[in-house]
């Protein structure tokens, strides 16, 4: 089955613009040559997977990974004890994606075999034992689609670089925050492959938040109402900004809302746009003396003089940066630990763009346009031509960047606090006991 992404020649800033070859031939030479198996099982064992006495040697066989493959076949139940069974299962089922859930209290294999007995025969088999899951990344999903009723450039699935600037704005505000509100430190940010980003919070405090708990992280994060049919779609609590909106106003979403909203969106540019704004503005004098002005010029400018012009009835003008830039999540992502995302390092189906990571302290040079697809890995291959070693085989490619990024700036941080975290949980179980014997 071939899969081909909306590519049209006149429009060279769409991102969704490859075509696919044969699965047959893309997916396999990815899964095989290029994609980082090991990285992938050292995140997931959070330093799980050595000899260590603190060591838990059944983590990962509790995880889930769920696989689709070619046909919209779906694999639910995946686990792997050794990064050679990890290796050797993507490779021969060459999944089209991977998800990662939760970590289970039980192991999967034996759940999974009861899933498909009897009910009634499941409960006399599991006893009181209910699968449950006890340890999740903290992670959010921001999808463009959710900013069609901002952006005019695009809609849907389709995502050029006159609206990518929203998702640059949704990286450094929720960034921002996770670390310095919240004390977070190991946070993962990843191109979806196509038209959003996600975001995984690896701190182990982050790992062992509650559903109530990782509830209350996102409302944190809220100012959207529910009502899809009102304009003034945020609500603003209280005289003043909480300090962290208005941090992330000052600092972040006013600045693109003035130089690069404004203009790449043109929402001054025709009636029905401008007016969407005006309906924020509760001062009709204020209100109309805008329209005469926009009805004049019609202009696509920054017009950031006459936005200002408002700055009297200054909610209004928070509300309507608020509008048109601040993040847009997918809150029950975010809230319950049960919830698949894509892995790092898959490839879009539909369009062939692989789910790189970005760096948020200089998220404003990714270009989702440049991502390496799988064509053009394959041409970069075939002219280097092929080893015989798998190991070190992205590193003659454009993924290879992606990759080290993805090393230095997370796992190797990550996993060193991972290993601090095991010595000392043991050096205290080891005094507990002395404690015990003193007695």
């Amino acid at each position: 089955m071939t899969r081909q992404g909306a590519y049209k020649e006149s429009d060279d800033m769409l991102i969704d613009e490859p075509k696919l070859p044969q699965q047959g031939q893309s997916q396999p030479f990815l899964m095989n040559k290029l994609f980082p198996h090991a990285d992938l099982y050292r995140w997931m064992s959070y330093g799980n997977d050595g000899k260590h006495p603190a060591c838990d040697s059944s983590y990962l066989g509790r995880r889930k990974f769920s696989y689709t493959l070619d046909n919209d076949i779906f694999v639910r139940y995946n686990t792997f004890n050794s990064a050679a069974e990890l290796e050797n299962s993507i490779k021969d089922k060459c999944p089209l994606k991977i998800d990662i859930g939760p970590i289970y209290n039980l192991n999967i294999r034996y759940e999974s075999f009861l899933n498909v007995l009897q009910p009634a025969h499941r409960n006399a088999s599991a006893g009181d034992n209910v699968l449950t899951p006890v340890e999740r990344e903290l992670i959010f999903d921001i999808d463009m689609s959710d900013y069609d009723d901002v952006r005019y450039c695009c809609s849907g699935a389709d995502v050029c670089l006159n609206c990518w600037p929203l998702m640059i704005v949704a990286v450094k505000v929720i960034d921002t925050s996770l670390r310095d509100d919240f004390g977070f430190r190991h946070i993962l940010w990843v191109y979806s492959g196509r038209r959003g980003v996600h975001c995984w919070v690896c701190d182990r405090k982050a790992r062992r938040l509650t559903n109530e708990q990782r509830a209350a992280v996102a409302d944190y994060f809220r100012v959207y109402k529910e009502n899809e049919n009102n304009y003034k779609k945020v609500s603003l609590m209280g005289q003043v900004l909480h300090p962290f909106l208005a941090r992330s106003y000052t600092e972040v979403l006013k600045e693109y809302f003035e130089t690069k909203l404004l203009t790449s969106q043109n929402l001054l540019s025709s009636k029905e746009r401008y007016e969407k704004i005006l309906e924020m503005i509760p001062d009709q004098s204020i209100a109309s003396e805008l329209r005469g002005k926009w009805q004049e010029s019609r202009r696509s400018s920054s017009a950031k003089e006459d936005i200002n012009i408002a700055q009297g009835v200054r909610r209004c003008v928070e509300e309507i940066v608020f509008t048109y830039t601040y993040p847009r999540l997918d809150m029950e992502v975010s809230k319950h630990m049960n919830h698949l995302l894509k892995a790092p390092f898959c490839v879009h189906p539909k369009i062939g763009r692989v789910c790189v990571p970005i760096n948020p302290n200089n998220c404003e040079e990714f270009d989702p346009t440049t991502v390496p697809t799988l064509i053009q890995l394959l041409e970069e291959l075939n002219r280097e031509g092929l080893r015989s070693d798998v190991e070190g085989e992205w590193n003659k490619t454009s993924l290879a960047n992606a990759i080290k990024l993805f090393r230095s700036s997370f796992l190797q941080p990550l996993l060193k606090i991972c290993k601090e975290e095991l010595e000392s949980s043991y050096n205290a179980k080891l005094q507990q006991s002395k404690n015990l014997l003193s007695w």
